[in-house]
């Protein structure tokens, strides 16, 4: 039960930050350029959109990933 709840926590949470990374990017190509201040972070905005990108995979992978785990019922109960 402990680690059901714990995967559908870590779910979640990979469900809200795709959206908000999905969100992040622009669909012209600019990226992180448009919000100002926030490509300040990285070294150019080639390198936000490549950290974006990433972040976008990688939350990607754990939420079809769990997605699957979580609807095959491979935990135990």
């Amino acid at each position: 039960m402990a680690l059901t709840l714990v995967l559908k926590i870590i779910w979640i949470l990979s469900a809200v930050g795709l959206v908000i990374v999905v969100l992040l990017h622009s669909p012209k190509g600019d990226g992180l350029g448009s919000l100002g201040g926030q490509a300040q972070l990285f070294t150019s905005t080639k390198s936000a959109e490549l950290t974006l990108n990433r972040v976008t995979w990688v939350l990607t992978v754990f939420f079809m990933g769990l997605t699957v785990i979580l609807s095959a019922n491979w935990l135990p109960k």
